[in-house]
């Protein structure tokens, strides 16, 4: 029953999300366009339910010559790449509210575990032990709001974990409150450059540059 009130919460609130947020919306494309060429969003192949692919919205926030296929934090100077107003969005996580759309059609939830880059393998496996690949990815959740970035996979997981354990309108409004707490506080957010590249699992999912190539119209 849960699950039902949870998918109808999330069609009503991103419908409203869509109207209400135009005009801000309509300001980010006109800045990311003023600042660098390409496309103004770009697609990203993400794990939704039952590890089923889709492909999830974001804001450009790195220039388009940006290499391809490499994560921002295995990136020699990734600040180079990420545009003036990318590190706005970033830091604001402005650049994920094109995911509403996703949110809208059914791919995601607003709460909910973030959706694993179809190639995090270690993520996808250590959620298969929690259950946590059998609910509908979110666009924030409880591993977001404690730690973010900085969460080393096994931790993330079992966070996830905790999430389905404990899922309900509680557990989805202290995840969707102290969201808004994290951002405010910048708390866990790396924008590509304090990560240690030696350590492969830090899942930094926040790299634009994955398709970069498919998207430059």
């Amino acid at each position: 029953m849960f699950l039902k009130i949870k998918r109808i919460i999330d069609f009503i609130l991103s419908f409203i999300g869509m109207v209400v947020l135009s005009p801000i919306y309509i300001i980010l494309i006109i800045a990311i366009k003023i600042e660098s060429k390409g496309p103004i969003l770009f697609k990203q192949k993400r794990v939704g339910l039952h590890k089923e692919h889709f492909n999830i919205l974001k804001f450009r926030t790195m220039r388009i010559d940006t290499p391809k296929d490499t994560p921002t934090h295995l990136l020699d100077n990734p600040d180079q790449y990420i545009t003036k107003v990318g590190k706005f969005l970033r830091k604001t996580s402005l650049d994920e509210i094109p995911q509403i759309w996703n949110i809208f059609i059914g791919e995601m939830s607003i709460i909910g575990p973030r959706p694993a880059l179809w190639n995090q393998y270690d993520l996808i496996h250590e959620r298969d032990k929690y259950g946590a690949n059998d609910i509908i990815p979110g666009l924030t959740g409880w591993a977001q709001i404690n730690g973010r970035d900085e969460l080393p996979i096994e931790d993330k997981a079992k966070l996830d974990g905790y999430y389905v354990e404990h899922m309900g309108i509680v557990m989805d409004l202290k995840c969707f409150f102290g969201t808004i707490l994290s951002i405010l506080k910048s708390d866990g957010v790396s924008e590509g450059g304090p990560v240690n590249k030696d350590t492969p699992n830090k899942a930094k999912e926040t790299s634009d540059n994955e398709e970069n190539t498919n998207n430059r119209r």
